[in-house]
């Protein structure tokens, strides 16, 4: 029941993780409708701060996983 208790906790790493992205995909999309000609270098920074974003959420996953499947409880 610990261990399920600290991968619970673990999880909980990927809700801040979803908004970061979800915030970065926003901005993005609104500096490029203010700014068309900027459209190339701002989807290239995007994927890029997406991509990143994004491994806190895997990070937060593996560490669930061993927690679950190496703890001895």
């Amino acid at each position: 029941m610990t261990s399920a208790m600290a991968a619970a906790v673990a999880i909980l790493a990927v809700m801040p993780s979803a908004l970061g992205e979800a915030l970065v995909c926003a901005k993005t999309v609104e500096g490029m409708s203010r700014n068309p000609e900027m459209y190339s270098k701002l989807r290239t920074s995007m994927i890029l701060a997406c991509a990143l974003v994004e491994t806190t959420a895997i990070y937060a996953l593996l560490v669930a996983i061993l927690i679950l499947f190496v703890s001895g409880n």
